[in-house]
């Protein structure tokens, strides 16, 4: 019987991407925009090849790939989100999804694995189930062994290798939302998402940089509501040892057709607004990875 090792060979299931020198304190993570669905995935699925992509984050890796020539690592997952989602716990699971249970260590009530989005998916974005039927819970294991612990092996090597060459190191992780996501009652539909935990996994002063730089560049900005950062930026952030970590949604209107998958015309225009973002992001004085105010204040 094929296994998670046939679906994905080490080399093929997440890669990085840097320059021959990393110049800039800097880590970039794109966890949720893997494309590669195995065949023996898609044959456990009741979703056509189309409609599970719903999850994805689709050419989130693209539009950041400019940070490699600015000097930093772009770290990218190949698998899907719907396969095996790293932006969680390593074992938060639903046991209804298991024909034989779940081992008393997993984390089977948190809100996430409520909602169907655990470590292994129970849903897609839009609510469809994705599995025909019930997986052996050595499914959801070998996914987790084989590619979500190499994953974060290689995130927290990248981050404390940075950290060690400069002092200090900053986490950006990667998402899109849907273009539909709005905010409270005033019905404000934000371009980008800064989440840093409420404050708790990177410095004030560089969350309110990230926001100020994305505002003065036309962008319509909110800040962790409703997306404050997933498990990477709570489990990585720690700016007490140096070590902050934002989470960046783009709102997937803004550069692709969320019913096609195709990109649109303001791909290349995004694009090159990151490139100037980010650039400008890895520019901040030093005082923004502390928390002494801003000069302005």
């Amino acid at each position: 019987m094929l296994s998670v090792s046939q679906d994905f060979l080490p080399s093929q299931a997440f890669s990085i991407a840097r320059s021959a020198e990393q110049r800039v304190p800097f880590v970039f993570n794109s966890p949720h925009s893997g494309c590669a669905y195995p065949k023996r995935f898609l044959e456990m699925s009741r979703l056509d090849s189309h409609s599970i992509r719903r999850s994805e984050d689709c050419y989130v890796d693209e539009l950041f790939s400019c940070v490699v020539a600015l000097g930093a690592p772009l770290l990218c997952a190949h698998f899907p989100r719907a396969y095996l989602d790293v932006n969680r716990e390593p074992w938060e699971l639903d046991p209804r999804m298991f024909s034989d249970g779940v081992p008393p260590y997993a984390n089977i009530r948190s809100p996430r694995v409520a909602g169907g989005l655990g470590t292994v998916p129970r849903l897609v974005g839009e609510g469809a189930e994705i599995y025909a039927h019930r997986l052996p819970f050595a499914e959801a294991s070998e996914r987790i062994e084989l590619l979500y612990q190499p994953y974060h092996a290689e995130l927290k090597q990248l981050l404390v290798e940075t950290r060690q060459k400069f002092g200090f190191c900053v986490l950006i992780d990667c998402h899109s939302m849907p273009a539909g996501i709005q905010l409270g009652e005033s019905g404000m539909r934000p371009d980008f998402i800064i989440g840093d935990r409420f404050g708790s996994s990177a410095s004030k002063a560089l969350s309110r940089a990230a926001i100020q730089l994305l505002d003065d560049r036309g962008f319509t900005v909110a800040h962790n509501r409703p997306y404050a950062g997933g498990y990477i930026t709570e489990h990585y952030g720690r700016p007490s040892r140096g070590i902050h970590a934002i989470q960046i949604e783009i709102n997937r209107g803004l550069y692709m057709d969320e019913q096609s998958l195709q990109k649109t015309s303001g791909f290349d225009l995004l694009a090159r607004e990151l490139a100037g973002f980010t650039a400008d992001l890895m520019a901040l004085p030093d005082y923004c990875f502390t928390d002494m105010p801003l000069a302005a204040e």
